[in-house]
């Protein structure tokens, strides 16, 4: 129903278009000879030409409203494709090893280093416990 409505709104833009570029800037429409009072006199014509333009700027803006209304009502929520998405590798791990006692100096700077945390490598400042 939607691509029909578009292809008459296609339609309708170029009839309108056409409908407009024949039209004198004058208001003076085809010009074309004959009886005054006839249907393609030069008055008859302007009268045809400005009724069609209405006809057609009418059946324009409403087709414009439907389709409107028909986009907003079939709107389906997307589904986000993330299968282009990185994972963010695995960070390795910074934290000093422990101590194991055999060696004196060890054990105290691995005493020391388990109180404090390690800095972030992301260079964000760790928090105090």
């Amino acid at each position: 129903m939607f691509t029909f409505i578009l292809v008459v709104q296609a339609i309708v833009a170029a009839l309108l278009v056409t409908v407009i570029l024949m039209q004198k800037s004058e208001g003076g429409g085809l010009g074309v000879g004959g009886s005054p009072a006839g249907f393609m006199s030069a008055r008859g014509a302007a009268d045809f030409l400005t009724r069609s333009t209405t006809i057609l700027a009418t059946i324009f803006v409403s087709l414009s409203v439907v389709l409107a209304v028909i986009a907003s009502i079939q709107h389906r929520p997307s589904d986000i494709d993330t299968s282009l998405v990185k994972q963010a590798p695995a960070t390795p791990s910074t934290a000093p090893a422990p101590a194991t006692g055999n060696d004196p100096l060890a054990g105290a700077a691995g005493a020391a280093s388990s109180d404090a945390q390690a800095p972030a490598s992301n260079g964000a400042v760790p928090l105090a416990n």
